[in-house]
């Protein structure tokens, strides 16, 4: 009786990690650059500014194109920008699928899910195109930590002292910072539950992670010690050149 039980161990043990080394060898991967953005807070377009010999959305589409766990990539952007960019993406053939973007950034993910339905992937990567220092190291991190708890995303840990105001714009409570995370990008999921996620929450959700928490399920945050931000304003682009400058 006792040798069944330990048999029956090892064989649950074994199938586990077979399962874990099919995620890893067989499961498919996609990416969705989400670039359809107006600028509104830069003044100008930040898509297409200059970053040390490239545009800044070069930058983000060349980190996709080199990262070996990423298959093929869908570019989502502005409808009346779909010659411009498609143009740009030529020289990266990851990117098989140039998309029409949604009026908010969720409807451009669903956009960017749906142009991968013919041929769906086992799990996808979502990544803000203006975050142009992500490199394929993050990615492969964000993919891996997906396929091993179903959904993940580039974050880093809340350091600032964060207060909440009144209605008279008065900070009257004080949120501790403890297990609090920033998300950045790519966040990645199971192809078929952001699918899902996105099509019931996509209305109030503010990014990936949103949408598969409102559906129950718990991405885990992937930390790492590189810069990630997102081109917001002017200072970011000098920020961004100064560091590529310097790596």
């Amino acid at each position: 009786m006792l040798q069944k039980t330990k048999d029956s161990l090892i064989s649950k043990s074994a199938r586990a990690l077979w399962l874990r080394w099919y995620y890893f060898l067989f499961m498919t991967t996609a990416a969705i650059l989400v670039a359809a953005g107006s600028s509104a807070r830069m003044g100008f377009d930040k898509l297409t500014s200059p970053l040390c010999g490239r545009t800044v959305l070069e930058w983000s589409l060349g980190a996709f194109q080199d990262c070996s766990a990423i298959d093929r990539a869908v570019l989502v952007c502005a409808p009346q920008r779909l010659g411009e960019f498609t143009e740009l993406a030529a020289a990266f053939p990851k990117f098989r699928d140039i998309v029409a973007g949604g009026a908010e950034r969720s409807l451009s993910v669903l956009h960017g899910l749906q142009a991968l339905a013919s041929d769906p992937p086992d799990f996808v990567a979502v990544h803000d195109a203006a975050r142009p220092l992500v490199t394929p190291a993050l990615i492969q991190k964000v993919v891996t930590a997906a396929k091993l708890h179903r959904a993940a995303s580039a974050a880093h840990p809340v350091t600032d002292s964060l207060h909440r105001a009144d209605a008279m714009g008065g900070l009257a409570e004080t949120i501790p910072r403890v297990h609090l995370f920033a998300m950045e990008t790519p966040q990645a999921a199971r192809y078929d539950l952001l699918l899902a996620a996105l099509e019931t929450h996509h209305l109030s959700a503010t990014d990936e992670v949103s949408a598969l928490i409102a559906s129950g399920i718990h991405p885990v945050p992937v930390l790492h010690e590189g810069l990630n931000f997102k081109i917001t304003f002017p200072r970011d682009l000098e920020l961004a050149e100064f560091f590529l400058q310097e790596s």
